[in-house]
């Protein structure tokens, strides 16, 4: 059969799985819209997370980055896995302890102060919709190659599919669907890894075939060859001080993502909460050391493929042919002299290469069988949807849950409230698929942008709001202002004004780390500055941070 043909079926059987887990998983409540109930088995919960956490970014472009950044594109690698570190062991389990259904709800109690609330939720709101954007571009460039429509149609075909089962299920339905669909990604993953580790260096095992292989040494020397410097040589695209910002910005981003947070509140306990983070990172783990991997086979298969081969050669490959149709591949013979070749410089290149499309193409570059190259769509897509359903839900939590029924309509039914936050998820989808339709960078920039929101706006606020009872509202709601607003104006200045990276030369994908200091240095002094926060507040913030009856949440 042809790969459109595998395509159209293991595409269609996934989605097929996807719709009867969200409709078997309807809810009818607000509990198990929002946290699935608290009844997800910890091992459940730790794959759904998994799903949730390797996002597009992670699937789609993070290998694609390091394969074009080498070194330099590592900080993505160190920053994800980091923070997520830094999240299940720090964070985590004192904010299930809590009792909490949402980010902004930990704020507004813990601060005292619907202010607080409703800035923690715009910023969430705010975070969620840069992250989804991601996503939904992720999901066009997966359907515009492998199912021949425009990436515009790809964007909506999928916007229409996460739309129902996480309009129809809530957290319930997302945590099943996802928990399918990182079987379905981690698979799509690493089967052409471990034919690509096989084929090159005799090893099945991609970790072990990139580290004691010599596919590195001769990628180096490609490299030189054609003009660019060595695969593995450290701050060859970006500076030290943006590679530490960068790296910062994403680990710390990541333990203030109020989609990943979420998914402590669906288990039954602080303990289970535990034991899904273990499971969530052994999850990752898989993919994450499987990525360095990938990126240098596909970047080493890819030069040996069609660099210096002739025009009339790089025509009769069927790949090259079918990715040059999406635009995201372009090949032209700027010299004349009938030969397509590889350089540094943009300008004289002949080859451009969209960094989405490395861990898409790599399978049919390698020769793979279709059902391979299917699998790999049908994993994108699971990586995508999967994170996109979990962002929407966050966006319909952050307005239906904590704006909504908290402050503007407390008196509301629990029918209403949940059709608010129905509603809510349409709303969000179509601004989303707007940006993916025309986002303001490649996916895993457009992420990394979001993770950038989160450092600056949440984690300093929760790790004060657990560790410091001295931080008071006052602290916080100045805290998220400056961090947020700083980091929002340096990014959509250098993104669509071209505003100069003015601060010490830090890129945009890491200036939230800057923003994270700004936020936590100000919400620090404010609240020395003012009125501590009342005693009950500080008997709750010692009740959260004590081990005892872990088991279960002391405060509701």
């Amino acid at each position: 059969m042809s790969v459109e043909l595998w395509t159209y079926i293991l595409v269609g059987m996934t989605f097929a799985v996807y719709l009867y887990i969200g409709y078997y998983n309807r809810v009818r409540d607000t509990r198990g819209f929002y946290v699935a109930g608290q009844g997800v088995p910890a091992i459940a919960n730790g794959a759904a997370t998994g799903a949730d956490w390797m996002s597009a970014a992670s699937f789609i472009s993070m290998a694609g980055l390091i394969s074009f950044m080498g070194f330099d594109g590592t900080v993505y690698l160190m920053g994800w896995t980091g923070g997520y570190v830094l999240l299940a062991l720090l964070l985590a389990p004192y904010l299930r302890k809590f009792g909490k259904y949402t980010v902004p709800d930990f704020v507004g109690d813990r601060y005292y102060s619907s202010v607080a609330r409703v800035v923690a939720a715009i910023a969430a709101i705010f975070v969620s919709m840069t992250y989804v954007a991601g996503q939904m571009r992720g999901v066009g460039v997966v359907f515009s190659r492998f199912l021949n429509v425009s990436i515009e149609w790809g964007v909506i075909i999928g916007m229409c599919i996460v739309a129902f089962f996480a309009v129809l299920g809530g957290m319930k339905g997302i945590t099943w669907t996802q928990v399918a669909q990182y079987f379905i990604l981690i698979a799509a993953f690493m089967i052409p890894a471990v034919a690509l580790a096989w084929s090159l260096t005799g090893n099945p095992i991609p970790q072990l075939s990139f580290t004691f292989s010599d596919i590195v040494p001769r990628l180096n020397q490609i490299q030189v060859d054609l003009g660019f410097t060595e695969y593995t040589q450290p701050f060859a695209n970006k500076s030290f001080i943006d590679v530490f910002c960068i790296t910062l910005a994403l680990m710390v981003g990541t333990a203030g993502l109020p989609h990943i947070i979420v998914r402590f509140y669906t288990v039954r306990s602080v303990r289970a909460a535990r034991y899904s983070a273990f499971w969530a990172l052994f999850f990752i783990v898989l993919l994450y050391t499987t990525a360095p991997a990938l990126a240098a086979f596909a970047r080493y298969n890819l030069i040996n493929s069609i660099h210096g081969k002739t025009v009339a050669e790089v025509q009769q490959l069927d790949w090259a042919v079918s990715w040059e149709q999406t635009g995201l591949l372009g090949f032209d013979d700027k010299n004349g002299n009938g030969r397509i070749e590889m350089t540094p410089d943009p300008v004289t290149s002949e080859i451009t290469v969209d960094r989405d499309i490395i861990v898409l193409s790599t399978p049919e570059v390698a020769g793979l069988a279709p059902w391979v190259i299917a699998l790999v769509a049908a994993g994108g897509l699971a990586a995508a949807l999967s994170t996109a359903a979990g962002l929407l839900l966050v966006i319909s939590s952050s307005f239906a849950h904590d704006l909504y029924a908290r402050l503007i309509n407390p008196k509301a039914t629990e029918a209403k409230r949940l059709l608010v936050g129905r509603l809510t998820i349409f709303g969000g989808i179509i601004v989303a698929g707007y940006f993916g339709i025309n986002p303001p960078g490649f996916v895993a920039e457009v992420v990394a942008f979001a993770f950038g929101f989160a450092a600056a706006s949440f984690f300093p606020i929760i790790l004060l709001g657990i560790f410091d009872k001295r931080t008071n509202k006052e602290g916080a709601i100045a805290g998220m202002v400056v961090g947020l607003g700083f980091t929002g104006f340096y990014i959509i200045g250098n993104r669509f004004f071209g505003m100069p990276a003015f601060f010490f030369d830090i890129s945009a994908q890491g200036i939230g780390a800057v923003g994270m200091v700004f936020n936590l240095v100000t919400a620090f002094v404010v609240s020395r500055l003012t009125p501590p926060p009342p005693q009950e507040i500080q008997d709750m913030v010692e009740s959260i941070r004590s081990p005892k009856g872990a088991d279960q949440a002391t405060h509701a």
